[in-house]
């Protein structure tokens, strides 16, 4: 089944957030931030984060974690990690809250590292730590006594098996503790590819987070190195997860963002879908769709599926004036100079002016290989790409412009 953008979202604090649609986050990290005093930088940030409109800012993983970006989870209740000591997160928390940012979790709960050799000689049990679990939290899959892997396989690390009761009681007492100890009030899944998502289903349940995204990102449909126009299937395997889920958890717009990024490069003709609608998840669902460029994975220095540099403000001028929740990503936002990020702070408050939010209606006029341009929510008029237009009417008026873009309102 295809879903739309009426689905409706479960009565708690998640489905109120969800229902609103007015979420602009912020990820506030990049692959490098582990190195530079991150928290105490960060806090130093947040007025400006506040008075640039973002709803909520994406903080890296919190733990203890064998590896210094935090991905390697292994004390999950020390939160003295390379980004800074317990003291200075919770200092960094309490100015986000006095400042009515909210402070996204990333939960990384599918593979955590071992303390102690056990079965087969391998890390695979956690004693000395809190969460002291024997070798059945372990995946038969990935070294364990557990069961079966209800998901695909990170390897190289334990995998938690998630159909254990033990198991998911001592994640969900976990995830109460971020809520209401530590001060998170949202949540990002990390690789939920890796466990079944009934299981997030009962977390969000369990925990009550305000507001929770998932990356849930498996390839793009390509011919060769070419991207395929059509994908549905993409985008469909997505939804399926977020449905799965209860509706309760949003997801990363990852199939807009392989469109998008190839898009710009003069194939607009790809934004528009068979149906006439945009071709990611925020065309089909876009109340559940957190829409991107790029992220600590994607740019970065890692830089494993990055955005082309030179048509950034093309990529958020479509973000921030389409419905779907957007993001800004903190390399674009703070390290690549002060006209990119006054320029995405003016689509910020463009968006909110206007009340763009993720369910706004859109009709696209033009999706040639050199212009994009649509209409949303019957307030704002936007145009990408090097083909000339605009909107017909005298109600209309410039409100921001750059290179290769423009967007009108009324």
């Amino acid at each position: 089944m295809v879903y739309n953008s009426n689905g409706n979202g479960q009565q708690t604090d998640t489905g109120a957030v969800l229902r609103s649609g007015r979420e602009i986050l912020l990820q506030a990290f990049n692959w490098e931030s582990h190195k530079d005093d991150w928290w105490r930088k960060l806090e130093k940030k947040v007025a400006d984060i506040a008075k640039s409109g973002f709803t909520t800012a994406w903080l890296p993983p919190p733990t203890n974690s064998f590896a210094p970006e935090g991905y390697l989870p292994q004390n999950l209740y020390n939160l003295n990690s390379s980004y800074g000591s317990e003291q200075l997160l919770k200092a960094l928390l309490e100015k986000m809250k006095q400042y009515n940012v909210r402070a996204m979790a990333d939960i990384v709960i599918n593979h955590r590292v071992g303390t102690t050799q056990g079965h087969g000689g391998m890390y695979n049990r956690y004693d000395g730590v809190p969460l002291s679990w024997d070798e059945r939290a372990v995946t038969s899959c990935t070294g364990g006594l557990g069961n079966r892997s209800t998901g695909d396989n990170f390897n190289g690390v334990p995998n938690i098996d998630h159909t254990q009761h033990f198991v998911r009681k001592d994640i969900t007492a976990w995830l109460q503790w971020l809520r209401k100890n530590v001060g998170f009030q949202d949540f990002r899944f990390d690789f939920a590819r890796g466990y079944s998502p009934k299981y997030v289903k009962e977390y969000i349940e369990g925990a009550k987070p305000i507001f929770s995204v998932g990356e849930y990102w498996d390839s793009c449909n390509y011919n060769g190195h070419f991207l395929e126009y059509n994908q549905d299937s993409h985008r469909q395997r997505i939804i399926n997860w977020i449905d799965a889920t209860g509706q309760l958890s949003a997801a990363f717009d990852f199939t807009t963002k392989g469109i998008l990024q190839e898009a710009v490069k003069g194939q607009f003709w790809r934004l528009r879908d068979p149906q006439g609608k945009p071709p990611g998840v925020l065309g089909w669902w876009p109340s559940r769709a957190v829409t991107f460029i790029d992220n600590h994975d994607t740019g970065s220095t890692q830089a494993h599926w990055p955005f082309p540099s030179d048509h950034i403000m093309e990529g958020y001028a479509y973000l921030l004036t389409h419905p779907g929740m957007p993001t800004v990503f903190y390399d674009h936002f703070y390290d690549w100079g002060n006209s990119i990020h006054e320029q995405i702070v003016k689509l910020i408050d463009i968006r909110k002016h206007q009340d763009i939010h993720s369910r706004s209606s859109i009709r696209i006029f033009e999706a040639q290989p050199n212009l994009y341009s649509a209409i949303i929510g019957e307030k704002v008029c936007m145009k990408i790409g090097d083909g000339s237009w605009c909107p017909a009417g005298k109600e209309w008026t410039l409100a921001t412009c750059g290179h290769r873009y423009a967007v009108w309102q009324k």
